[in-house]
């Protein structure tokens, strides 16, 4: 069975030269809709930089799962896969919509952040987003 870890991770919102990027929270994560869409597109994500399909689908799963439990607030967090790549989210709130942004990843002593215009980034449909 594979195993997927979520780490709180402690890293604060880069500031960018346009401003400062706020970390949001979804509020409404536990609603069908809004938690479908968040698996859905983490998913999509750890599939674009590589993951297997059966890989990313457990790791967005146990992502929501933690997230639904621990109440940890508006603050980046870590996804720590199975192939030994960890990867760093975090959720922002733009106007009346709630974005996944995938800023950074690690590999062995290998990492990549990119904290301007981000490695990728989801909406999530049907969420709704707080700072």
């Amino acid at each position: 069975m594979l195993k997927a870890q979520l780490i709180t991770s402690t890293v604060v919102a880069a500031a960018l030269a346009v401003g400062c990027t706020t970390v949001a929270q979804v509020s409404n994560l536990t609603e069908a809709p809004c938690s479908a869409s968040l698996e859905h597109e983490l998913s999509s994500i750890l599939i674009e930089q590589g993951e297997k399909s059966d890989v990313a689908d457990s790791l967005a799963h146990h992502t929501y799962l933690i997230l639904t439990t621990a109440h940890l607030g508006p603050r980046p967090f870590l996804v720590a896969s199975s192939s030994g790549t960890d990867y760093s989210f975090f959720v922002q709130k733009k106007t009346d919509r709630c974005l996944l942004r995938l800023y950074g990843r690690q590999k062995g002593f290998t990492s990549y952040t990119n904290d301007i215009t981000y490695i990728s980034t989801r909406e999530l449909s049907g969420c709704v987003c707080q700072e």
